[in-house]
């Protein structure tokens, strides 16, 4: 994608922001049915936690502007196997998001529609947002922008309103409600399962780390920021309104439509259409979210060759259909599945949101041990990130004490993922084991077990024919030895270049020429070649040399770079850090 197409900070927020700021229709009822009149300050308590996810976002994209999110840091810190595991949770949180948005924003439009077929109308919406994600990210993000500014107008109108009330109809309900027993038997108690329940508040806050190279330089943090602003204005106080206008009995029976319900209150039956039309645009903007978010992430592992290689084709716009329309159809057999009961979905969701959420905080901690020395535009406290950890962390037992049920659904959909992904990240080990059976089996079969044997040898063949290239600083050997180490754990190849780059005359350092040769006797299966070039590091001779040797920039790596680098890592074109 060029500059000129990459996304400004709006359109950018919007994608995202659909996401995040749809929650406004549904968190603050589930609080107050775990807070009741204290749900507020769980809300708070959420916007505080968040905030410290903004530095630590910060940091992590910053230093590794790649898209990816959680499986882009762990990449560049830990395996590939533990990067896989983030992608996964993502994945199918990206899932649970755009078949419950989309279901949902359907349900409130058969609200005013009810001739409409809900699990149809869903299908035909997914249906929908696939064609213009296909079209491209700039149309995308267009529509995104739009309904972004509609759903911002709408929630200010139903403030407004309900204010309005507050002053003409005088703060009688509020005290009333502040009077009633406490939920939970305790304060501590009531906060407790109201913050878990509005942790759901913030989903859509990893969105933007997906997409984050198809942003403008410097968007990025704005993103944060605006997502951060929305959610802690917005939840917070429409749960204080809420509480404030109707009593707490009544906004536990309006659970599914409370926004619409109070709009009705506060400003009459126009409000009320207004407020449930612009459910069904802005949690339509959520499936957006998701269609765009899972793109960049499962482009960016089909790269690393974690997925098959066939999901890279694009079309003349630029987009990855095949990544698309497999995401689709894994939408379409969800809902086909559950058959629009988004009471299973709700755990996957639940889960696999705050265990990213939790990944990331622990790849920003990795980030500071591993990549010290990588440059970052900001930096988050290691005391903000644990605090952030621990509030994550007790979020997601609280959600696991509250529906337990909520974990068995989510392992249902996990375990068969990341098996799926586990064999494809060991397809060579696995190919060369049904190679060994092959071999045993018996005469009457052994004309299919040739033809199949000589498929999977030219299968494995093109596997391990794939290039890789590390550049060194005339590194010793126990470094190279490292650099051979991770090779082995987390990439498929028997070919590496270790490439050392000089100044004019500059001859190469003799122990590194000994330490080679040393290295290359211990690693027999791994063909090693080690070049000199005479010149300048930089992207300029990365972008020639992937496109003299047909190397992917992501099959070459570096070392983490220091301060004085010249060069911020996105500059490089997604060479990827491995020490």
């Amino acid at each position: 994608m060029s500059t000129t197409q990459k996304l400004n900070t709006w359109k950018a927020t919007a994608i995202s922001g659909n996401d995040i700021t749809s929650s406004c229709l549904y968190v603050s009822a589930i609080t107050i049915a775990m807070s009741g009149q204290y749900a507020w300050i769980a809300l708070l308590i959420v916007a505080a936690v968040l905030f410290l996810f903004r530095k630590i976002y910060g940091e992590v994209v910053g230093a590794l502007p790649l898209n990816g999110g959680a499986y882009n840091v762990l990449l560049n810190t830990t395996s590939k196997t533990n990067a896989s595991v983030a992608a996964c949770l993502t994945i199918l949180s990206y899932m649970a998001t755009a078949v419950i948005s989309a279901s949902e924003a359907m349900h409130y439009l058969h609200h005013s529609l009810p001739q409409i077929n809900i699990i149809l109308a869903t299908l035909l919406l997914l249906f929908f947002f696939l064609c213009l994600t296909i079209a491209g990210i700039s149309e995308s993000a267009i529509v995104a922008l739009v309904i972004f500014i509609i759903h911002m107008a709408s929630m200010a109108l139903l403030v407004i309103s309900a204010i309005y009330f507050l002053v003409t109809h005088g703060t009688s309900v509020l005290v009333e409600n502040f009077s009633l027993p406490i939920r939970g038997g305790s304060f501590g108690m009531a906060l407790f399962f109201g913050f878990s329940a509005a942790l759901l508040g913030i989903s859509g806050f990893e969105s933007s780390a997906n997409f984050v190279e198809e942003q403008q330089k410097g968007v990025f943090p704005k993103t944060l920021k605006n997502m951060w602003l929305a959610v802690s204005i917005l939840n917070p106080l429409i749960a204080f309104l809420a509480i404030g206008v109707m009593p707490v009995a009544e906004v536990d029976a309006h659970q599914q439509s409370l926004l619409s319900h109070m709009a009705s209150l506060t400003g009459g039956q126009w409000l009320a259409t207004i407020i449930s039309l612009n459910a069904v645009l802005v949690l339509s903007g959520a499936v957006l979210t998701s269609f765009v978010g899972v793109n960049g992430l499962i482009k960016r592992m089909t790269l690393d060759r974690v997925l098959p290689q066939f999901l890279l084709k694009e079309n003349k716009r630029g987009s990855s259909y095949r990544i698309l329309i497999t995401f689709f159809l894994l939408c379409i057999s969800v809902l086909m599945v559950t058959k629009g009961a988004l009471g299973p979905l709700a755990g996957v969701y639940t889960i696999s949101f705050l265990l990213v959420m939790i990944f990331f905080a622990l790849g920003n901690l990795i980030l500071k041990i591993r990549r010290a020395r990588l440059p970052r535009p900001e930096y988050a406290s290691p005391l903000f990130v644990l605090i952030a950890l621990m509030g994550v962390s007790i979020g997601l037992y609280g959600n696991v004490k509250m529906h337990p049920e909520y974990l068995v659904v989510f392992l249902q959909y996990f375990v068969p993922t990341m098996l799926l992904i586990y064999a494809m990240l060991n397809r060579n080990h696995i190919l060369e084991f049904i190679l060994t059976i092959l071999k045993s089996i018996t005469t009457e079969l052994r004309k299919l077990s040739l033809l199949s044997h000589l498929v999977i040898n030219k299968f494995l063949d093109k596997l391990h024919a794939q290039d890789f290239v590390f550049f060194s600083k005339g590194d010793d050997i126990a470094t190279l030895n490292k650099v051979m180490i991770y090779l082995q754990e987390n990439e498929i190849t028997r070919k590496i270049r270790i490439v050392t780059v000089l100044s004019e005359h500059q001859p190469p350092p003799e122990q590194f020429l000994k330490d080679f040769e040393v290295l290359d006797r211990a690693y027999p299966e791994i063909k090693m070649e080690y070049i000199t070039l005479e010149g300048k590091f930089g992207p300029e001779l990365i972008d020639q040399l992937s496109t003299e040797w047909k190397i992917p920039k992501n099959f070459m790596f570096i070392s983490s770079p220091g301060d004085k680098f010249s060069y911020r890592v996105e500059d490089l074109g997604g060479v990827r850090l491995i020490l």
